[in-house]
């Protein structure tokens, strides 16, 4: 259930991931070539760009900051779909999960449940689960550019390379 007034809140995510795959990625390796695609958001892009990688094989990595997983169902979602990334940095306030939302308090066990899961099935160095001071709303700014950080230096350092 949404937690939004307005009901279309993720209504289009399947449009927008298709125009993702379809249209920008094709464009970007039309431009600069064919390199890694990390995908990353903050909040409900967190949420977007986990289900996103299990939807497609377009991206390397995810930075899924501060994602939206306290929604009803995502551990038997998440067990359901794995992630074609491979790899994923998760991160958290260490305030989120102490709301009076009931919902929305599931946060931090369904990200600590999910992060046991990635380690399982991309392994131990494929993903991280970082804790930061504060609540939702803190430093999003930073904690998403260092996702992204994480994600590149994987890639970069990535035996494979």
């Amino acid at each position: 259930p949404a937690i939004s007034k307005r009901q279309a809140v993720g209504e289009h995510a399947l449009d927008t991931l298709d125009d993702i795959t379809n249209s920008l990625i094709p464009y970007l390796k039309e431009q600069f070539g064919s390199l890694p695609v990390v995908l990353g958001g903050y909040s409900l892009g967190g949420l977007f760009s986990r289900w996103a990688a299990s939807k497609t094989e377009c991206f390397e990595a995810v930075a899924a900051v501060s994602p939206s997983l306290w929604i009803d169902a995502w551990c038997g979602f998440s067990d359901a779909h794995a992630v074609n990334a491979r790899y994923v940095y998760l991160s958290l306030g260490d305030r989120e999960e102490h709301t009076r939302n009931k919902a929305i308090a599931q946060v931090g066990n369904n990200v600590r449940w999910e992060h046991e899961h990635l380690k399982q099935t991309l392994g131990s160095d494929n993903t991280t689960l970082e804790w930061n001071a504060g609540n939702h709303f803190t430093d999003g700014a930073r904690r998403t550019a260092k996702g992204f950080a994480w994600c590149i230096n994987k890639i970069i350092n990535s035996p494979e390379k």
